[in-house]
């Protein structure tokens, strides 16, 4: 049998090059071990810092040009506002608020009016209507800092058992407006501060009224009573009533750190036959309930203001 006496020669393996890592690779790399190398903790803190400087209370320069902007859409100074607040649509509810005091300080100023009383330690803002004006009216009084803030304003009824004259206490709104989602996300519920609204219940029942408390739709649709799906809509909510401020107003001032309460007068109730407000029956409306109103309204900070007790009861 032949024998191959040719020696084999075991080849070892030669090491192949390492390939180096690409520019992207390197990239993924160091992401990775930054990101295991910070905290998540510390990442909800950095988003917290990022949402604190968005608001007033947290960012020094938007703060200079709140100021500003309040003393000159309300032409009062800064030192002027007291710290009780109370927020209006409407003229005539300054004009009441000048009769009844009698150390008024009132100014006009470029979008808005104004009118503060030492003694009583309050202050009326006349804001405009509707819901971006809200919202503004909301940021720009943070910068006072006030003890509370009370919104008066005129709804539309829609549960049936309104009726003009009527009192209402929200307890919550509706965001069905645009603006409040530039503070807040959707899902959060537009809600006032509970003892702010706790005073206005007492000084109700004091002076012997009725009132009703429930959840109230807020939007930016003015004409709303010629769109059938819209009412449809509201019974299908359980709504109260319908008006254009409240949402707007308690999401602002919840992330502004703002004490605020709403106390609502029926004005209207579109969802009957003929009760759409008109000129006349606006009319109707401000000479036999608005004095009523205003004048809760100014009780209720009194009491506030007298009381002292402190009204925010969580602290973020």
């Amino acid at each position: 049998m032949p024998v191959n006496n040719k020696k084999t020669t075991k080849k070892t393996p030669t090491k192949s090059k390492a390939r180096k890592p690409s520019k992207m690779a390197k990239s993924r790399s160091k992401k990775k071990n930054s990101e295991e190398r910070v905290p998540y903790n510390n990442s909800i803190q950095v988003r917290r810092a990022f949402l604190k400087a968005k608001r007033i209370h947290g960012n020094s320069e938007k703060k200079r040009i709140a100021i500003d902007m309040l003393e000159r859409y309300t032409g009062h100074d800064v030192k002027d506002f007291q710290e009780q607040i109370i927020l209006t649509n409407f003229q005539y509810y300054v004009e009441r608020f000048n009769s009844i005091l009698d150390d008024v300080h009132y100014t006009v100023g470029s979008a808005f009016n104004a009118s503060s009383s030492k003694k009583s330690r309050v202050t009326i803002i006349q804001f405009g209507v509707g819901s971006a004006m809200a919202a503004l009216i909301g940021e720009l009084i943070s910068v006072i800092q006030p003890k509370a803030v009370l919104f008066l304003g005129l709804c539309g009824a829609v549960h049936p058992s309104l009726k003009v004259g009527d009192f209402i206490l929200p307890i919550a709104s509706i965001r069905a407006e645009g603006v409040s989602n530039h503070f807040l996300p959707p899902q959060v519920p537009a809600l006032p501060t509970f003892k702010v609204q706790k005073f206005v219940s007492q000084i109700l029942v004091e002076e012997g009224h009725e009132y009703r408390t429930g959840t109230i739709h807020s939007t930016d649709f003015r004409f709303w009573e010629f769109d059938d799906k819209f009412k449809l809509n509201l019974i299908e909510e359980k709504v109260l009533a319908v008006e254009m401020e409240t949402a707007a107003l308690f999401t602002i001032c919840f992330v502004s750190k703002v004490n605020i309460g709403a106390l609502l007068l029926v004005s209207d109730c579109p969802m009957k036959p003929g009760g759409i407000k008109t000129k006349a029956s606006a009319k109707k409306v401000f000479k036999e309930f608005t004095d009523k109103h205003i004048e809760l309204g100014i009780k209720a900070m009194i009491e506030i203001a007298d009381r002292g007790e402190n009204i925010r009861h969580y602290h973020w």
